[in-house]
């Protein structure tokens, strides 16, 4: 029975040093701790946290990361999120407090098909230990018509709708290398239409700038986001820099490989740190 037991031991030993879902590594190439990156988040005043939506791993390290930089009592933690528009922030606000219940909350916003698998349980957290949580990404509708009309029609806006997204006129910069790319997305034979990187920036420089009205003196910002919009140090990480250089920032971007043993070479310095993920993890939605 003894020798079950160690054979067992060894045996499950062996799986867990072979089967790792996940790495960690900085923007070099290094492989680093949980631990250790969480220590390095602690002092910055804002983390971007780039995602990939239904990715489990990434789902399941925000909600640590969030709970170690709750632990450290010298800032206040504040959280926010892409996947809460502007427009419906006091509902969010009303559920953190608690004046909302699951299931009001649930049926006056317009959530996102994967909140309870991957972002209710953040938000659960918050609720319970009265994090301010905050609706950062613009109204969607309102990224729509800047692809469709172009950034001159949110001049017709009315003075409240305009409170939910970017000051006008927001800065932009066609040459970043990711809005480049973007354009680059359309085929051949289609126009390439330059609203479409317009309609991303839209969102990146709202998030940005709720993110930096949102934070307070002796705080720490986590933001969720896709990770295409701060890879690179772009999107909200440039925008952060564009209204509030004295920021320091941290970025995390989540990608998905092979094998999690190595980084691959075209993952590299996509953040300060990078979280690479075995590709056959399932996923919450495909």
């Amino acid at each position: 029975m003894k020798l079950l037991t160690i054979v067992l031991f060894l045996s499950a030993s062996f799986l867990h040093a072979q089967v790792q879902p996940y790495k960690i590594f900085n923007s070099n190439g290094k492989e680093v701790s949980l631990k250790k990156m969480n220590k390095e988040l602690q002092k910055a005043d804002v983390v971007i946290f780039g995602e990939l939506h239904n990715n489990t791993i990434a789902h399941y390290l925000q909600v640590k990361v969030a709970k170690n930089l709750h632990a450290n009592t010298s800032k206040k933690l504040i959280i926010g999120a892409e996947m809460f528009e502007r427009d419906q922030a006091l509902i969010l606000q009303n559920y953190v407090k608690g004046n909302l219940d699951d299931k009001e909350f649930e049926k006056q916003m317009r959530l996102w098909n994967n909140y309870k698998t991957d972002y209710k349980p953040l938000l659960k957290f918050a609720k319970e230990h009265n994090i301010n949580y905050v609706a950062t990404n613009v109204p969607r509708r309102y990224a729509s018509m800047v692809f469709k009309k172009g950034v001159e029609a949110l001049d017709t806006l009315s003075v409240e709708e305009k409170s939910w997204i970017a000051p006008l006129p927001f800065p932009y910069d066609k040459n970043l290398p990711g809005y480049v790319k973007m354009l680059k997305m359309f085929d051949d034979s289609m126009h390439a239409n330059e609203n479409f990187p317009k309609s991303q920036a839209i969102k990146d420089a709202t998030m940005a700038h709720f993110l930096l009205q949102e934070s307070k003196p002796n705080s720490l910002f986590l933001h969720l986001n896709g990770a295409y919009h701060s890879d690179n140090f772009e999107g909200i990480v440039w925008y952060v820099n564009q209204y509030n250089p004295t920021k320091k920032v941290q970025t995390i971007s989540v990608v998905e490989q092979e094998n999690v043993a190595k980084i691959e070479k075209e993952n590299l310095k996509k953040a300060h740190f990078i979280i690479v993920v075995d590709k056959d993890m399932p996923h919450t939605y495909e």
